[in-house]
């Protein structure tokens, strides 16, 4: 299974009320249930999208749902958004093509579009509790490529660097960078969030060379270390998510 499981940081942006899930796991240990969010990529055989823009797209569908007012206050996916963000961020990225894709839309959840790819991201679910038509989409086939290297990011666009020689297949690495795009967004004010997502979240994602994530690591910027499960060792750290607002915090 392509997917990450990161814990949420002790101090955040973000509110960490207590939920209905953290009180069943006090009362009750097996009451608890571990939610994970879906991410669907959709990758037609003919015509598979760019891997940069595939991870891209991955990171803004991330931030969309976060944003989103369903997934806010009282709105109708709030709920099980705490509860997921209360835990793990955990993602599973699986693909979907031709029918596929289309079931995957009529399902509640969010399409975001990058310049060739699309991207359903869906409110967290049970991990043991995956809707049908999303539990039997394969984890494998995001194989993706880049035929030129991505051009270097504009310096007022938040990057996400991923980590030098961790290999990583393009599900893997969209998980990493959405869990780096989390990790960003918890750490924003009301206003820097505001006006990220008045811009539609613009964003980049680079691998960095071996200075540019000494610097990063090094800077106090929000970093995605991974538990291990899956493509790399526990511990590893694959995403820097380094903001421009988050950037002059830390004096880059």
């Amino acid at each position: 299974m392509t997917g990450t499981d990161l814990p949420r940081p002790a101090a955040s942006a973000a509110p960490a009320p207590e939920t209905a899930a953290a009180q069943a796991a006090a009362d009750d240990p097996q009451a608890a249930r571990e939610y994970v969010l879906p991410l669907v990529v959709h990758i037609e055989k003919a015509d598979p999208p760019r891997r940069v823009d595939a991870l891209e797209t991955a990171a803004r569908a991330v931030l969309t749902l976060l944003a989103d007012e369903r997934a806010n206050g009282a709105g109708e996916w709030a709920a099980v958004v705490r509860d997921w963000q209360d835990a793990r961020i955990r993602k599973v990225v699986r693909r979907a093509r031709g029918a596929e894709w289309r079931r995957a839309e009529a399902l509640p959840g969010i399409t975001v579009g990058g310049e060739e790819a699309q991207v359903r991201v869906f409110p967290p679910v049970p991990l043991d509790g995956w809707p049908k038509d999303l539990a039997r989409l394969q984890v494998s086939g995001t194989e993706l490529t880049d035929p030129e290297p991505p051009a270097d990011p504009s310096p007022d666009v938040p990057v996400l660097w991923l980590a030098p020689g961790v290999k990583m297949s393009a599900g893997k690495a969209m998980a990493q960078v959405g869990h780096g795009a989390q990790l960003a967004w918890w750490e924003l004010d009301a206003q820097e969030r505001a006006a990220w997502q008045e811009r539609g979240f613009p964003l980049a994602v680079r691998e960095a060379d071996e200075q540019v994530w000494r610097e990063a690591t090094a800077a106090g910027l929000p970093v995605v270390q991974d538990a291990g499960f899956t493509e790399v060792a526990p511990g590893s750290c694959t995403v820097v998510a380094d903001h421009p607002a988050l950037r002059a915090r830390v004096g880059r």
